[in-house]
This record gives structure tokens, sequence and C-alpha cells, in this order.
């Protein structure tokens, strides 16, 4: 809750007073520059921005992947509002909308997930099959770019799925994958927290697209990504080629039986970087109905208000939440917290900026970057087109997951100092919440759309809430639905970045850059 300073205070009783005055005998606006925007900040409305989140995790948009008629609509949606608020147009030709070429696969229902054992019974010259069929999403998700069809096969474990020559490294020697499933890792078996320097090496290994070309590429027929199970569009498509995302359940079957532990197993490469591949002796059936859309379109909404100030408009403060989620694979997967959240926050920022009376003296731009769960493609297209430069750009404010918790995260906060005293002084005037920074190597694949302003030079922080036990339970998968979300977090987080926009946007000079 805001405590107001004595100025504040005497503000609130002047408005109390001023509300019993009859129409046309309220007297002159006496207000100081720090009362009007003390009018802006009340206004932010926890209700209004979970109305945002419940419109965008509606099944009318489908869970707005990006390409797909659900994100075009979300889109226009979010576009309304910019009009309305009077924040002007920054995108292609007059538009609101920087448009980028974005493939992408639909996801059909009819999928499964069988794994078949041989029994043979006492006295029985002849084994019988008993087939065991898995639970969608609790022990299995289609992938998110999956081919369509069916593949029934052996199943090879092949660890990371890697081949590397340089490192003396190929997780495919020994094994002969050719028409069958591969069971892979995600990521690589060196962290690029506890060995940076190492880690740099693996990095192009681990890329989900790399992990399925590379299988592609020894023949294979399918597999089965010990991925969650969670959707992930983020992937390439092979015609034909039908992978599917699993969990601890299904790797425990394959495993079983062995002689090998799969803890252990995966241990000992951890350890001895040395593969551990092997046929597993089991038999899966895979079958996935999928429809691949090469020609998919995304889109970067982005609106601006200019600088009051005519030394200062040209450089920009960026607020940024990508607005696209993982879609329906097959069942809607709403991304409530993750991104609608994120999106309402923004919302409540450019509104409160935009009628606030006390107007930001450099620009400030809010993007909604489009198919951060496809690659981050939409903010890797914008540093590379950006609507204005890059030079000029203060730094992003990105948010990802503001909707949950009680508590404020502030990823490369500590990498930005000059930043993050900004959120601080805000915070311990108005908020009283607990907020806390990270720093942020960012060496890693991109996961976030910070990650692409970064590698270009230009400051920017991730906003989230935390407090939550276990959020990873809605991760990607239908459950993380608008009733979940904390709406006091949003107005507060809100709150923060609207003060605190205003406040750094007054400074002569923002020294930002590292």
């Amino acid at each position: 809750m805001l405590k107001l300073k004595p100025a504040a205070l005497a503000f609130a009783v002047v408005l109390i007073v001023r509300s019993f005055l009859p129409a046309g005998q309220n007297g002159p606006d006496t207000r100081t520059d720090e009362q009007k925007l003390l009018e802006a900040y009340h206004a932010i409305s926890s209700h209004a921005l979970l109305g945002y989140v419940e419109e965008l995790a509606s099944d009318k948009y489908a869970g707005r992947l990006t390409g797909t008629p659900g994100f075009n609509a979300a889109a226009e949606w979010l576009v309304s509002f910019f009009k309305s608020w009077g924040i002007k147009p920054a995108g292609d030709n007059g538009t609101y909308l920087q448009a980028f070429p974005n493939p992408y696969t639909l996801i059909f229902k009819g999928n499964d997930l069988t794994l078949h054992i041989p029994v043979k019974g006492p006295g029985s010259k002849k084994a019988e099959e008993i087939k065991k069929s898995y639970k969608y999403e609790d022990e299995y998700i289609p992938g998110g770019t999956s081919g369509s069809g069916e593949v029934t096969a052996e199943v090879i474990y092949v660890g990371y799925g890697i081949t590397a020559p340089e490192l003396g490294y190929d997780e495919y020697r020994g094994v002969d994958v050719k028409g069958k499933i591969v069971l892979m890792e995600r990521e690589v078996p060196v962290s690029p927290e506890e060995k940076p320097d190492l880690f740099k090496q693996w990095r192009p290994y681990s890329f989900h697209q790399y992990k399925l070309e590379n299988a592609v590429a020894h023949g294979a027929k399918g597999m089965v990504y010990n991925y969650g199970p969670i959707t992930n569009p983020n992937n390439s498509y092979r015609e034909g080629f039908i992978y599917t995302h699993v969990g601890s359940a299904v790797v425990d079957d394959l495993f079983a039986g062995t002689g090998r532990v799969y803890k252990d197993t995966k241990d000992r490469i951890q350890k001895t970087l040395k593969p551990q591949s092997f046929a597993t002796g089991k038999v899966l059936t895979l079958k996935n109905v999928t429809e691949h859309h090469p020609e998919g379109t995304g889109y970067n909404v982005i609106g601006l208000i200019e600088g009051s100030d005519p030394g200062l408009k040209d450089e920009v403060i960026m607020v940024g939440a990508h607005h696209d989620g993982v879609g329906s694979c097959p069942e809607i997967m709403p991304g409530a917290n993750d991104n609608c959240s994120a999106v309402a926050v923004m919302m409540g920022v450019a509104e409160a900026l935009s009628k606030s009376e006390v107007k930001p003296k450099r620009s400030v731009m809010f993007i909604a970057f489009g198919a951060e769960e496809q690659g981050v493609a939409g903010s890797g297209y914008y540093v590379e087109h950006p609507v204005r430069p890059l030079e000029k750009t203060a730094i992003l404010i990105n948010m990802e997951g503001p909707g949950r918790g009680d508590k404020i995260s502030v990823l490369a906060g500590k990498d930005f100092p000059g930043f993050y005293a900004f959120l601080e002084r805000t915070n311990g005037t108005y908020l009283h919440r607990e907020i806390s920074a990270r720093s942020f190597p960012n060496i890693a694949r991109p996961r976030q759309d910070t990650a692409h302003f970064l590698w270009k030079g230009v400051p920017g922080v991730t906003v989230g809430a935390y407090g939550i036990p276990t959020p990873y339970e809605t991760y990607h998968n239908t459950k993380d639905v608008a009733s979940l979300i904390t709406p006091e977090i949003m107005e507060d987080i809100a709150r923060l970045l609207f003060v605190a926009i205003v406040d750094m946007s007054d400074e002569a000079k923002l020294r930002f850059r590292n």
C-alpha cells in the first residue's frame, strides 16, 4: 500500500475537500507535480489489470500462438487500447504492428503415446503384447512443431543428442538409430552457472532445433524429449518426423529392466562428459496430428509516448512484454501468468503515463513482442529493425510472469545498479514490497526477450514476481489460468514502474550503460 509523504497526505485532504464543493467552485489548481503523479498512480487498478489477464487468457484467443488468428486478434485488442489512450503508433507504415516471418504448427486431437510390453505366460511359446497408453499432459504432450503421422519403433537412448567432433563427443557413435525413436535430454551436460567458460563451447548444442535436426540427420524417425512434459513450440519442423515431450513416468518405464538406472546414467554423462547411449529394447508408438504453416507472420505491437523535453525526447525508455503464448497442443494453454500478466502490467503503465498530467521528458515506448515462445523471434527481429536507434534506447524494462506472488524480482538488476536504484527508491517511498535483484550472465540460449537487447549492448532487465511455491506446475500447460493470478502484485509492479519511469525520465543524464 502507498504510504503518503506529508505533501501527498495534504493532497489527499485537498481532494476530499474539493469533492464537496459545488461544480465550478473548486478554485485554482494548487497541486504539485508529485500530487498530480499520485493521482495517476492511484488510478492503476488491480481490478482492471486482472480484467486484462482474464480477457487475454480466455478461449477466444486460443492460447495466442504467434501466427494464428487468435494471436492476431489479441494483437488488435491491445492496439485498440493504445488508440483509445492516445498512444502513437510506432510500427510499420504508420501502424502499431511490426511484422516478421514466423512459421507455426497447429496440433490437433488424436495424439497418442503407447508403450508395447511383450508378455510371455507360463508354458506359452509365443509372447503376447500389453499396450500401456500414457496420460496426456501428466505424462506426455505432443511436440509443438511435430510432423503429422505415426511411428512405432524401438527406443534408443542418446543422452543429450550431441555430435561435437571438436569436443571429441558423439552420442550417436556405437548405436544405430535409423528408423528408430530416440530418447533425449534437453540442454547440455555442462552448467552455464557452474562452468561458464566450458559451457560456451557446448552452447551451440543446447538448442532444441539442433537436437531435432541431428536426430533427423542420423536417420531417426521419431523422438521422445525428456522435457516436462510441457508445451513448447520452439523447435524445427521436419515433415514426417514425429516427436513428443515426456516426463519421468515414460523415462522410468523405458529404463526399467535395462540394467541401468536413469539418474545414475545421466549423472555419469555430466561427471565424465562421455556418452552413455544404448538401445533400450523398448518399443513405443508415437502419433501426432499436426498441420504446419511455413507462411506464418508474427507481429510486435509498438506504441510510443513522445517525450516532453526537446533535448531528451530522442532517448527512449522501453517497456516490454511478450504477448504471445504456446497456443493449443491440442488443449488450450491459457498462459495467464506467462505472459498475460506482463501485458496487463504494461497496459497499466501505458494508461497511467498517457493520462498523467505529469509527462515524461524522455520518450517511452511500449512493445508487446510476438513469438517469444518460438525462439524469442519477435525481439530478435526488433533489434535488427529498431524503430528508434538502439544507441538512443536508455533501457528495456521487460516483464515475465509478474502475476503470481508477493515479492518482486529484477533479473539483471545487479548488472545495472544505476537503474535498479530508481526502483529501490520508488519502492522504499511508496510500496514497501520485498524486492530483489539478480545478475544475468546471459550466455545460454536466449530464453527471454531481454537477451537480444543485452547482446546488442542495450541495458535490459526482466521484472517478475515470486513467492508462490512450485510455479513450474503451471508452466506451459493448461493450468496457467487467470484464477491463480495475484492482482495486487500486478498493481504494485505497474505503480512501481510508472513512478520510476517518470523519475528517471527527469534525470539530466541516465548512466545505465556498462
